[in-house]
């Protein structure tokens, strides 16, 4: 299942020279072979011993980097290797090693598992001979190419991590006007525009502030992550939101919002915090940070280009990695306000605070709404809609609570409506966290009407009609994904696209990741995607094209005729 070769990285060493040997291990295609560190103690770890002359040092070894996958037998994902990987081993030779050839002999234990059983553990070997004398010149063995993975994994992918820190930042700053982030930019400017006027000090911290929430939650979103994919579960960029309890909150939260901006209740806090948060009038620090906390949140079921290759890349490697990308992510989406803390005259622009503040705040109400109104169209399609109306009702007397409260003079009655504003968002916690858990889709679509005709998705399948010099389009979509439902209500959703599609009769496959479906990840997977949208076009006798997370027509067009070779499907 597995074979071993073992290789020098120089010609020839003197006594005392640095000895690097890359141990490489072929793997059969639909086997995998258990990581250095398995998921489960039960499991057989891949090691390599090195036979040495005796006196010599013990080398010191370096294991890649895994990969999780998920086999049929296991409801958890197992870290393996797969396909080629390499092992690197570095010693120094004894500084009074005799001239002429030593031979290393490698041993490799592995245990080899395919998608229905785990084989028991076996043996391969290998020999590197090495010679001592005059020092030599590199080999250029590709397997040196690769970066040596160390046991804390901080020399690993190095250059490809500060490659994707570029995109990362622009991915970052261009959340910033995507649909999901909106309603709460929009809310954040109003802050800002009432900061106009105000000493420059308060201003830069509002923003550090801002700044720091939406750190914090990028940091606490990375770290979820890293738990996630060490217990075995499947990771992505907005998969929260398959997860009916989270989105509840999230509509509960935003409901809690519109009405604080409509004027319906405001939060009060003990004076003294008032004061040491940033004073009665201003928002105070804890109101910027929050700010910068559901801006984030609200982020995440959005993509947005270089942002799918970042956090992409990000997600196959080690833990660092993944919180130095998350972090970019977050600089890039605080880069406006980082860029109001260094330059804090620029709310100066803005127009003076009147009258028009009044009808802005009651507008981004109605945008925030908006957004919630959003959120209880994803939870139609994870729980029955007997369960989701019970929901809506608890919204209402939430805000019927909240607004009885606002309007009672005495206490008694105003800790009673407190009180029952507090149960109904329990209420409607508590029904969303009983929902059962609904399929996933996973190909049938939203049941509503296309202008595409599009069929069931499924990957197999897609290879096969490429073969036989079909176009196929893939489209992994969700009711949660803001930037999904703009892509296919502006491009793919089209006459224009439809009439494309029937030209050069490229079949739709549309798989739908609303809720959970561990084969759709491990589909995204493939590509190096945690996220969506994601598009990717199925072509005879090449490798599928894979689209930007926002799909433009031309683009699509061009694609699909050079795909064709420029030939009109026969009819």
């Amino acid at each position: 299942m597995a074979s071993l070769e073992a290789f020098a990285d120089r010609t020839s060493y003197a006594p005392g020279e640095a000895v690097r040997i890359a141990a490489v291990i072929t793997i059969e295609d639909g086997w995998h072979i258990q990581s250095n560190t398995p998921s489960f103690d039960y499991l057989i770890p891949t090691e390599i011993a090195f036979e040495l002359p005796a006196g010599w040092p013990r080398p010191e070894v370096h294991y890649p980097d895994h990969v999780m996958w998920e086999f049929g037998f296991s409801e958890e994902l197992l870290a393996v290797y797969e396909h080629e990987t390499v092992v690197h081993a570095d010693l120094d030779l004894p500084a009074d090693a005799p001239a002429g050839a030593v031979d290393v002999s490698a041993e490799l234990t592995y245990q080899a598992c395919d998608d229905i059983q785990c084989l028991p553990p076996v043996t391969a070997e290998a020999t590197v001979q090495l010679e001592i004398g005059a020092s030599g010149e590199p080999t250029g063995h590709p397997a040196f190419d690769a970066p040596p993975a160390g046991s804390d994994g901080a020399s690993a992918g190095a250059i490809g991590l500060f490659a994707a820190l570029i995109p990362a930042l622009l991915g970052g700053l261009i959340l910033n006007g995507m649909p999901c982030v909106l309603p709460i930019v929009s809310l954040k400017l109003f802050g800002l525009a009432q900061a106009s006027g105000r000493p420059r000090r308060e201003i830069t911290a509002g923003a550090l502030m801002t700044t720091l929430g939406i750190l914090v939650s990028f940091w606490v979103l990375a770290a979820a992550t890293l738990l996630a994919r060490s217990a075995g579960q499947a990771v992505g960029w907005g998969i929260q939101f398959q997860n009916p309890l989270f989105v509840t909150f999230l509509v509960l939260v935003l409901t809690l919002f519109t009405l604080n901006v409509w004027g319906l209740f405001e939060i009060q806090l003990p004076h003294a915090m008032t004061n040491r948060l940033g004073g009665g009038r201003s928002e105070g620090y804890s109101g910027h940070f929050f700010s910068g906390v559901f801006a984030t949140l609200m982020a995440t079921p959005c993509s947005a280009p270089f942002l799918g290759a970042a956090v992409g890349f990000a997600l196959s490697q080690p833990g660092t990695t993944i919180v130095t990308v998350f972090t970019a992510v977050g600089v890039g989406l605080a880069a406006p306000y980082l860029l109001l803390a260094a330059v804090p005259n620029a709310v100066r622009m803005l127009p003076k605070p009147g009258e028009w503040m009044a009808t802005l705040r009651g507008i981004m109400g109605f945008l925030i709404a908006g957004t919630t109104v959003w959120l209880l169209y994803v939870l139609a399609a994870q729980m029955d809609s007997a369960r989701l109306a019970f929901v809506e009702i608890g919204l209402l007397v939430l805000a019927l609570f909240i607004w009885l409260q606002g309007r009672a003079q005495r206490t008694a009655p105003r800790i009673l409506e407190r009180l029952g504003a507090v149960a109904a968002a329990v209420f409607v916690l508590v029904l969303a966290n009983g929902a059962p858990a609904l399929s996933g889709g996973g190909g049938s679509g939203p049941a509503t009407q296309h202008v595409l005709n599009w069929v069931p998705f499924d990957p197999v399948q897609a290879e096969t009609l490429a073969e036989e010099g079909r176009l196929v389009f893939v489209d992994v979509t969700a009711d949660w994904c803001a930037t999904c439902k703009v892509n296919e209500r502006l491009v793919l959703e089209t006459e224009e696209t439809a009439a494309l599609f029937t030209r050069y009769d490229v079949v739709a496959m549309q798989a739908d990741w609303t809720n959970r479906d561990d084969g759709i990840a491990r589909y995204l997977a493939s590509f190096g995607r945690y996220g969506i949208p994601f598009y990717a076009l199925y072509r005879p006798n090449q490798e599928p094209h894979v689209f930007s997370e926002l799909l433009r027509k031309g683009r699509l067009e061009e694609a699909i005729r050079s795909s064709a070779g420029g030939e009109v499907a026969a009819q």
